[in-house]
């Protein structure tokens, strides 16, 4: 299947193609290859947007990504820096990027003139979810914007030119108080709404996401790409920090093995290499369209998952 290109305009020539993220699926599809994407943020200080534009980001191309997406702080707090690194990945690497958007803190008014700026860098692909409210607590929408990230999604719809991509939550978002089953039939009204693809938060039992595809497919009849979205551990401590605010589950077996390996870095990262690896695995070889890596801003682990995979080459990289 043809990809749609589009060209950067601040370029005015053919240098900087880049393809929406639908069409890279659809792509992966008929060729049988799977489709992989990292995801970055936005770093706190200038130290940390030196390595990640010099170092993490050139390391990470050997994987061979097929796009990448940039996350921004809750309350749109890193927003320029978003859209800064968006502009910089797809300018100096010419890769495909994606730029998470969400409904926090902006008018309708104000989300279509921050659509008018991704835009004009030539970006065409944005990953629409609902956002959480700077310092925490309930949501609460902006008087002129948007209650749920399935009206995001209809507003982007209705502007055109962009492809959307939407989050999923094998376990349930953490917030829905109805259970996991109910929260499937909220992300198929923002899937019904137009969004392309989806990327789920990480999980750690692949059978929680085995169920969360199936009952997409066979109850809500959905046929965009459900994408599994890991993150190789690499801190005990980290993980359980990150796990306490996405809801995600660590299983026991995982649990007691973190308590094992913990105060030895070294090895809690190789065995989070090779655990992902066998999540991985598993998930393509059930029919995963691809796989999205959370790399925390950083390329040892996710390059040597890739490798242990068959997916790149082993590249010589720093921890």
């Amino acid at each position: 299947m043809r990809q749609a290109l589009l060209l950067c305009p601040a370029f005015g020539h053919n240098s900087c193609l880049m393809h929406l993220v639908r069409d890279i699926y659809a792509e992966g599809r008929a060729s049988g290859r799977p489709v992989i994407s990292f995801e970055f943020f936005p770093p706190k200080t200038p130290e940390g947007d030196r390595l990640l534009q010099e170092r993490v980001i050139p390391e990470l191309l050997s994987g061979q990504p097929s796009y990448c997406s940039v996350t921004y702080g809750a309350g749109g707090g890193t927003r320029d820096k978003t859209l800064g690194i968006v502009d910089h990945i797809q300018r100096q690497h010419g890769l495909t990027a994606v730029a998470h958007l969400t409904c926090v803190s902006a008018t309708r008014e104000e989300v279509a003139a921050l659509l008018d700026r991704i835009g004009a860098l030539g970006v065409r692909n944005v990953l629409a979810l609902r956002g959480d409210p700077p310092g925490g607590g309930p949501f609460q929408p902006t008087p002129g914007g948007f209650k749920y990230s399935s009206e995001l999604v209809r507003f982007i719809r209705g502007l055109d030119g962009f492809s959307i991509g939407v989050a999923g939550f094998p376990e349930g978002h953490i917030a829905c108080q109805d259970g996991k089953h109910v929260d499937w039939t909220h992300l198929k009204a923002k899937i019904d709404a137009g969004a392309d693809y989806v990327l789920t938060q990480l999980f750690f039992d692949n059978a929680d996401f085995f169920e969360f595809r199936d009952t997409m497919v066979r109850v809500h009849g959905v046929e965009v790409p459900l994408v599994p979205g890991i993150m190789p551990v690499v801190s005990a401590a980290q993980m359980k920090r990150i796990t306490s605010l996405c809801g995600a589950r660590i299983p026991a077996d995982l649990a007691a093995r973190f308590e094992e390996l913990s105060g030895d870095d070294d090895a809690m990262t190789e065995f989070g290499i090779e655990y992902a690896t066998r999540q991985c695995r598993e998930l393509l070889r059930n029919g995963a369209p691809g796989i999205h890596f959370y790399t925390l801003n950083k390329s040892y682990s996710t390059l040597r998952v890739l490798a242990n995979l068959g997916l790149s080459k082993p590249a010589s990289v720093t921890v």
